[in-house]
């Protein structure tokens, strides 16, 4: 079986996760999980390399199956974070997107260059057309990133994710695409 990849630039593409990369993903994680718990609950249940092999195993199995879809962001052969479809809604053509990146790669555009091909990729094959991209309202970052790529915020879902022992409001934003 080939490997998965879409192509983003000529030193960023996107490889679907598989588990040889996830002694590499381990150590990008326990690199950045200090700014990680300020966004992810996940990352509380990422304590040793073999946590991250059955999550890579799981997210393979999804990927595999549609119901999901991880990608590995490698810029000059470099894992430097993950993009993904945390959840696919096959009859409704609905992807909901989940990203992070390497603190030391940010403000490089790599998330929106990532992202653009991610959902290029999708639309072609006739997949995916409603791209959804929730996060939460105090991380500046993403609603950046969602606002920059053409997506529309479609709502606030008050208190709707716990994370750090308080409930936050999540903003909903989504990009749709004709077929």
């Amino acid at each position: 079986m080939t490997s998965e990849i879409i192509p983003v630039s000529p030193d960023i593409e996107l490889r679907a996760v598989e588990e040889r990369y996830a002694a590499e993903l381990h150590h990008l994680v326990i690199k950045n999980r200090a700014w990680l718990q300020t966004a992810f609950d996940w990352i509380q249940h990422t304590g040793t390399e073999e946590d991250t092999r059955r999550n890579v195993q799981s997210n393979q199995m999804l990927h595999q199956r549609g119901y999901a879809k991880m990608f590995l962001i490698f810029q000059n052969d470099e894992l430097v974070g993950v993009l993904s479809f945390n959840a696919i809604e096959p009859a409704n053509k609905t992807g909901y997107i989940g990203y992070w990146l390497d603190e030391a790669h940010q403000g490089q555009g790599i998330i929106s260059r990532s992202l653009q091909a991610f959902m290029r990729y999708y639309v072609d094959a006739g997949t995916i057309r409603r791209f959804v991209i929730k996060c939460r309202m105090q991380n500046s970052s993403s609603n950046r990133v969602a606002v920059r790529n053409g997506f529309t915020l479609e709502g606030c879902l008050r208190e709707a994710e716990y994370l750090n022992g308080r409930f936050d409001d999540v903003n909903m934003y989504a990009r749709i695409f004709s077929l």
